[in-house]
């Protein structure tokens, strides 16, 4: 590999930077939105997995306690 001077190296990083395709306003705002819908419906379905192992367990372990 070819060493570079940091003047050259300054100039390819502002050349790829430049080939970077930013996304919107609209975008950002889009993927936030559907970021905490997923992480909502993630942490309810776990919330509801994690009571239905416990009332599981409850049960299992009620019945040889009595």
């Amino acid at each position: 590999m070819a060493k570079v001077t940091p003047l050259q190296f300054i100039q390819q990083v502002r050349t790829e930077v430049g080939k970077v395709h930013w996304p919107s306003r609209r975008e950002v705002m889009l993927t936030t939105v559907m970021v905490f819908i997923m992480a909502a419906l993630t942490s309810t379905f776990f919330s509801l997995v994690d009571l239905g192992i416990r009332s599981g367990l409850s049960v299992i372990v009620g019945g040889f306690g009595g």
